[in-house]
């Protein structure tokens, strides 16, 4: 006989399990089409800046879509949206690898790549939120950026470790490698399945945009959050084109990402308790001055050095974005968290539109040193906004 007063276990496995594989695979399936897409600008003989274009267009159409999208998954829909985001991942990277030959092709579907990438993103972060209790969110949360960890470090190894021992490497093969995985992405999203119908609350009244931006807190781990996680994007986005201005093996370039992505995968293992031990606005504020002095160390021109600089890169970033995130659930209301995690995304989006084409001016006038010291300044002023409002509240 079941004993219907035990109480329910913080964490829901049937639904978390899943996840994470797909969290995994996604996040590999687009380290190895976006490094790929990078070498092929390359390979073309394409200027900096359109690498810029072609990366902005990445977050281009998310821009217009992303609170529709939060909208959809508020009324009970983060399993359609994963399936949706699979969907449309899988048809950019076939695309990529068929028809890779002008950078305009390169651009169209690097935004179909990133319109899925969206769809995944809200939606995986919500399923994150939909497996656990109050009392259990924070270790799900870890293990939700564990996973995505492992992808972010997985897909730039993938990439390097079929490229070694060239500087810019075939990208046929590596297109190639990214479709397939897509495949797999595909197929284990349907293991995903929708919340039961007593869990959807579609029923409830929409949050208005404004009533979400003045929630008290809300400004601010927005911002954190464009912040850290467009620092991470860029460092994707323009280390391939590092190596390639410093002659750096492109097996390098896959080791130094997978080192900053396995540097915070171990920060996010210990994320629950550094909480615990340190609070959430000091650890948060620790960890993006990290990274910021770790952004000014990449653009030394030392390996050594600069794989020190991944480790801590991954360090500070690690626990900075993990923070934002469950900082964005614990202000926004349970009705409209999805629609506050899109604007968090949106946020992303617009600064990784802006922020290349910022990016390929500064590397066409002082090389791709410029980009990496120009996102720790960005870091540090996020960090020292965070500690005067703290002084000021």
């Amino acid at each position: 006989m079941l004993d219907e007063s035990r109480p329910a276990p913080a964490i829901d496995w049937t639904v978390l399990a899943p996840l994470l594989v797909h969290v995994v695979v996604t996040h590999t399936v687009v380290g190895v089409v976006r490094v790929t897409v990078s070498y092929r600008t390359i390979e073309l003989g394409l200027p900096p800046a359109w690498l810029g274009v072609i990366s902005a267009g990445f977050a281009l159409l998310p821009i217009f879509l992303a609170l529709r999208i939060g909208r959809y998954i508020d009324r009970g829909h983060d399993a359609h949206a994963a399936w949706i985001g699979s969907i449309l991942m899988l048809l950019a990277s076939a695309a990529l690898w068929a028809w890779p030959d002008t950078g305009t092709y390169l651009l169209v579907f690097t935004i179909l790549l990133g319109t899925g990438h969206m769809f995944l993103m809200a939606s995986q972060q919500m399923l994150a939120v939909r497996c656990a209790n109050r009392q259990g969110r924070d270790d799900a949360f870890g293990y939700f950026m564990v996973a995505v960890s492992l992808g972010q470090g997985l897909g730039p190894y993938i990439a390097g470790l079929a490229g070694s021992g060239v500087t810019v490497p075939t990208t046929g093969p590596l297109f190639a490698i990214g479709a397939l995985l897509a495949v797999v992405c595909l197929v284990i999203s349907f293991a995903i399945r929708p919340a039961p119908k007593r869990e959807v609350s579609g029923d409830q009244p929409t949050v208005s945009l404004m009533a979400l931006l003045r929630r008290p807190g809300m400004p601010a781990v927005l911002i954190a959050s464009v912040v850290t996680v467009t620092a991470s994007d860029l460092l994707m986005i323009y280390l391939p084109l590092l190596g390639a201005e410093r002659h750096i093996d492109a097996g390098h370039i896959g080791n130094l990402l997978m080192t900053r992505a396995l540097a915070a995968l171990v920060a996010r293992i210990f994320y629950a308790r550094l909480i615990r031990h340190m609070g959430r606005l000091p650890l948060t504020l620790a960890s993006t001055f990290m990274a910021s002095g770790a952004f000014v160390l990449m653009a030394v021109p030392s390996l050594p050095v600069m794989y020190a600089a991944a480790v801590a890169i991954g360090l500070g970033l690690g626990i900075a974005s993990t923070l934002t995130i469950s900082g964005i659930v614990e202000v926004a209301p349970p009705n409209a968290r999805a629609t506050a995690m899109t604007l968090r995304i949106t946020g992303n989006r617009i600064s990784l539109v802006l922020m290349p084409f910022v990016g390929g001016l500064i590397a066409a006038a002082t090389g791709v040193a410029g980009i990496l010291l120009v996102t720790a300044m960005s870091l540090s002023a996020c960090a020292a906004g965070m500690q005067i409002g703290r002084k000021e509240s």
